[in-house]
């Protein structure tokens, strides 16, 4: 069952705190927090990203953001990384974590579900074919993908048995109007969007069924989306092509905000 934390968190968020267990009290100055995930995790899409680091994390993420204002709580663990999968997260990042995690963060699954290959249809493609990318992406959103992060996020508590974990998704992508730096027709920007609340509701389901927090970010980025014109993600820099619907530093600010507001709660509570 979910629960309600605030009026205003009500709006912006699902909170699913069945099974979350309260960091215990650390003798140490500061708590320790461990951020997962992909790019939308790691910063890319903000300026500057680092880069000397293979994995393109910049200081205005949102881990990095949040933790930089809890900094007198909270030391930060940042193993999130561009293009990273359930797989990569569960290979090359569970190990951050321990019996003294206090807080974890994950955003990850977009690039299982070809989020790159579908935003490429999209783009370069008819609309006929950003359909069927779009549609392929859903499928998997709300099927495979929710076994794949059940799984994920059991091995996350595991490991980190004390930690409250919150899970933060993806927004919808691209406004209904607006230029994109390219032609991006209706019915495509229709269809990522789509997709887009596929992927929130295969997280949130998977979230559910672990007991454990979910930040749908779609409301938190409502008027804020790509094209429009007070965007949260950017739209499409030929110099910059990565870097296409990734949130700038505006957007990882709004993941940050929302982010206070859990743990904020989950202090409180």
């Amino acid at each position: 069952m979910r629960k309600a934390v605030s009026t205003a968190a009500m709006m912006i968020m699902a909170l699913i705190p069945m099974a979350v267990v309260s960091a215990p009290a650390q003798a140490a100055a500061t708590k320790r927090y461990v951020a997962l995930g992909d790019s939308y995790a790691a910063g890319v899409g903000t300026d500057p990203s680092d880069a000397n680091d293979p994995c393109r994390r910049s200081p205005r993420s949102y881990p990095r953001t949040w933790a930089a204002a809890h900094a007198s709580t909270y030391t930060l663990t940042d193993v999130t990384c561009s293009g990273a999968t359930i797989a990569d997260v569960r290979a090359r990042q569970l190990s951050a974590l321990n019996d003294s995690t206090a807080l974890v963060t994950i955003t990850v699954g977009g690039n299982d579900g070809g989020f790159r290959s579908t935003v490429t249809n999209c783009l370069t493609g008819s609309d006929a074919l950003c359909s069927v990318s779009t549609q392929l992406g859903s499928y998997y959103a709300t099927h495979q993908l929710v076994d794949d992060l059940v799984g994920l996020y059991a091995e996350v508590k595991r490991r980190a048995p004390h930690a409250a974990i919150v899970v933060l998704g993806y927004p919808r992508l691209v406004a209904l109007s607006g230029s994109c730096g390219v032609d991006v027709s209706l019915a495509k920007r229709k269809a990522l969007n789509s997709n887009a609340d596929a992927m929130a509701q295969g997280i949130g389901t998977a979230t559910s069924r672990q007991g454990i927090y979910f930040v749908d970010m779609t409301p938190v980025f409502n008027g804020h989306e790509a094209c429009g014109s007070s965007a949260w993600i950017n739209g499409v820099n030929p110099a910059r092509l990565d870097d296409t619907f990734h949130p700038n530093a505006a957007g990882h600010k709004a993941y940050s905000d929302i982010l206070t507001i859990v743990t904020d709660w989950h202090a409180a509570a």
